[in-house]
């Protein structure tokens, strides 16, 4: 059962850009206000791994939540902005789940807070507060306040589990290029213990989870899934530009180390 749900759109670790938008969001406020216990929570998980100037600028940036944030702006050395195509995404969530009592049977559920490690700890944080700017006016007091409280005092919730998951959610797909196909996306489990960004270029690329990744074919790959790309060869020309960004990056991402046997899980470099 979904409680809460904050999804942050942000630049790829590998990429040098610091850019930020904001995804889907569930954040209800009323009630057990499980919205803004995972702003808290999320607040409270990441701002000590902010930096000292960082954390100087961040009670500036809530106070411009309160008179209205207007975007695209500059914050905390990111550029905020609308535009999510072509960024990375973590998934934060509060969810309720069933547990097995002694006798097996499904008697009871636990809450569980699952924060998503697989990117930079700063654009978790202005994802949160970006959250609590697209709420409307008395939803954003409390949004606000448990932001304020996570601030001054970062701690997580109590009673609820945590689980951190260090290579992003499972089943999240990005861009597929044209004509490629992704024959381990969204199953959950074959990409489990893979990198989100590796998991990421190797959807974009055609590869699937249980796949080989071999110089060879990643350079074919790229050359086939450009051509298809591109308007010269008959593509449409908006948005084309994105897609070839997109075939790059995800060169770039895989060609550094190459699995000589074994699952994609399992690598050497060389």
């Amino acid at each position: 059962m979904l409680l809460a749900e904050l999804n942050v759109r942000h630049t790829r670790l590998h990429m040098p850009t610091r850019r930020v938008a904001l995804g889907d969001v569930y954040l209800p406020t009323s009630g057990p206000a499980y919205g803004a216990v995972l702003l808290g929570a999320v607040m409270s998980e990441f701002v000590p791994a902010l930096d000292e100037e960082q954390r100087e600028l961040l009670p500036r940036l809530l106070d411009d939540v309160r008179t209205g944030l207007t975007v695209p702006r500059i914050a905390l050395r990111y550029r905020l902005q609308n535009d999510t195509h072509g960024l990375d995404r973590s998934r934060h969530r509060i969810v309720g789940e069933a547990r097995d009592d002694r006798a097996g049977t499904k008697s009871d559920y636990r809450v569980v807070l699952e924060l998503d490690h697989h990117g930079r700890a700063d654009p978790q944080v202005i994802g949160a507060v970006l959250a609590a700017t697209a709420l409307p006016p008395s939803a954003r007091l409390v949004a606000l306040r448990a932001l304020d409280m996570a601030l001054r005092r970062p701690r997580l919730p109590e009673g609820i589990t945590v689980r951190r998951l260090l290579h992003g959610a499972p089943d999240l797909r990005e861009f597929i290029a044209p004509g490629a196909t992704a024959s381990g996306a969204g199953t959950g489990d074959t990409w489990r213990g893979i990198p989100a960004d590796r998991r990421w270029a190797m959807e974009v690329l055609g590869l699937g989870a249980e796949m080989s990744v071999e110089r060879a074919d990643v350079q074919s790959r790229f050359r086939r899934l450009v051509r298809m790309a591109h308007p010269d060869h008959g593509a449409a020309r908006d948005g084309a530009a994105e897609r070839l960004a997109q075939l790059r990056e995800a060169r770039e991402v895989l060609l550094p180390a190459t699995v000589v046997a074994g699952s994609a899980g399992a690598e050497r470099t060389g």
